[in-house]
């Protein structure tokens, strides 16, 4: 069942599970919190796990206006307080991570450990450091007939060849509309602020055959962060929790909870 809190202008949409330290679970671009339903059950052996949908994503609305990553990190130290934590532990996968980002140089008092997976550094643009983003973006909006050819991107073939549903994934997604111009542009957004200025414990993850986003583009923000940890993950594409639960729960509770990776 759906909880909703009233997280400063946005009614946020969200799941709870488990029992432990709390980790907050943010999602990619075209996607919701569903996207870890896979992963969760992995993760609240451990922790406090929250999931929630970001504006205009899933169940949450969002103004009648393009949001901001400034917004969108508001909305989430909002959430952090509106269930009644002073901080958590934050994942964030491809715009995820970017939100994450934002969370942690906006507000980094509410931020304990930072995980990263498949994303890219602010302040620079995806475009600027994808090569392949123009043809990317062609195959978006030549949805729903470029469906098959999109899940390639985000799921390697050996994988879809065993889960060949999700071949039409992006076969559903909604034709153009305010709500999904707004989400666009809002991912189009960025920060002045960049990675090295990011002050918390950082794990940065990459999937080895990621198409949408190159391992090597997610691995070099290691070298950027003071201190930060970094892992290539063989034979995963770009949406790992969904590939590999098991694989990246295993990293994450490894790096937020290293006692807990033992038992």
């Amino acid at each position: 069942m759906t909880n909703f809190v009233q997280a400063g202008e946005v009614r946020i949409a969200f799941d709870r599970d488990g029992d432990g330290p709390p980790l907050l679970l943010m999602h990619g671009a075209e996607a919701s919190r569903q996207m870890y339903s896979a992963l969760v059950p992995h993760l609240s052996k451990h922790f406090t796990v929250i999931a929630y949908d970001q504006r205009d994503c899933g169940e949450t609305e969002g103004p009648d206006r393009a949001s901001t990553l400034t917004d969108l990190a508001k909305d989430a130290q909002e959430l952090i307080k509106a269930l009644g934590l002073r901080r958590a532990h934050v994942f964030g996968s491809s715009f995820g991570g970017r939100v994450a980002q934002a969370l942690a140089l906006l507000h980094p008092r509410f931020v304990e450990r930072l995980v990263l997976a498949s994303t890219w550094p602010l302040p620079r643009p995806y475009e600027e450091l994808c090569p392949d983003a123009r043809r990317l973006a062609e195959l978006r909006r030549g949805l729903p007939d470029s469906a098959e050819e999109l899940a390639t991107w985000f799921f390697p073939e050996t994988f879809l060849q065993k889960r060949p549903e999700l071949r039409r994934i992006f076969a559903n997604a909604r034709p153009e509309s305010a709500r999904t111009s707004r989400r666009s542009a809002t991912v189009a957004t960025a920060l002045e602020m960049g990675v090295a200025d990011i002050l918390a414990p950082t794990l940065v993850l990459a999937g080895e055959l990621d198409r949408v986003v190159p391992p090597a583009v997610t691995l070099a923000m290691a070298g950027r962060i003071r201190g930060a940890d970094a892992a290539l993950l063989p034979a995963i594409g770009h949406v790992t929790a969904m590939q590999a639960p098991e694989v990246l729960a295993h990293h994450i509770v490894r790096f937020l909870s290293p006692q807990g990776a033992k038992q």
